[in-house]
């Protein structure tokens, strides 16, 4: 599995991607961003699904952006081509994949800014080729492994989040899903962009590097567990039987 995630925020742009490609008996890391960048033209890619899928998918793109990449002055021309892309493969692999009994399911997100758009964009891209732009209303896509980190995302991401904020709570939905998935682990690689820079930053980072950040997060939560009020509780617990045999053995203590 994977846990891939985009967040689309005022100021620009954040993408946050683990590396882990298989679990259990064997483990196996890959990166899972590709970045594409010169001059006016700068976005990222992140993928989830079959490796392989994802690899042989890639490869074409790279191929069909290589010698035009001067006709994409808008993302979601490079977008189509990426789609498109997904769809020859499918064409190529489906068929043999149904017969082992495995999903064609290629996920992507894609972001960034070419040199006349006019801001920043995200787009996720299904299995079928066809997209959707992330927006406003939800600043934010996962791939992969989606269930843990939404809430969280839910609750406090907002389209006018500054970045700082976006990246500390991409991290904290990482690590929930980290937590409650063998599927997700370190290395994790950023990407960070702003808008109107067309230069996109990377940084991968080592569960090392972030242990005291998750430790932190960890004894907060805690914290603020033991700290709900809970008059709302005792009611219920007052309705509870006593423990007879507690009391039996206090009456017992008592004629010794």
């Amino acid at each position: 599995m994977t846990f891939c995630l985009g967040m689309k925020v005022e100021d620009g742009l954040v993408g946050i991607a683990d590396t882990r490609v298989t679990t259990g008996a064997e483990c196996i890391m890959a990166r899972k961003v590709s970045i594409h960048q010169h001059g006016r033209h700068s976005m990222f890619l992140m993928t989830s699904g079959l490796r392989s899928v994802r690899d042989k998918a890639v490869t074409y793109f790279d191929e069909a952006i290589g010698d035009s990449d001067q006709m994409f002055d808008k993302l979601f021309k490079a977008v189509n081509v990426f789609a498109a892309q997904i769809r020859r493969v499918a064409e190529e692999d489906k068929a043999a994949l149904d017969k082992a009994g495995l999903i064609f399911d290629l996920h992507s997100l894609v972001g960034g800014q070419l040199e006349n758009d006019e801001e920043h964009k995200l787009y996720l891209i299904y299995p079928q080729g066809n997209w959707v732009e992330v927006s406003e209303g939800t600043p934010y896509c996962i791939i992969g492994e989606t269930g843990y980190g939404k809430p969280l995302l839910d609750r406090v991401l907002r389209y006018h989040s500054n970045m700082d904020l976006a990246l500390k709570v991409g991290f904290l939905a990482f690590d929930a899903t980290r937590t409650s998935s063998t599927s997700v682990e370190y290395p994790l690689d950023v990407v960070l962009y702003r808008h109107d820079t067309f230069d996109i930053i990377e940084h991968r980072f080592q569960k090392e590097d972030l242990a005291e950040i998750s430790s932190w997060w960890q004894s907060r939560i805690y914290e603020a567990v033991e700290k709900l009020p809970s008059t709302w509780i005792e009611h219920l617990l007052d309705e509870l039987p006593r423990d007879t045999r507690a009391s039996l053995k206090n009456c017992s203590d008592t004629s010794l």
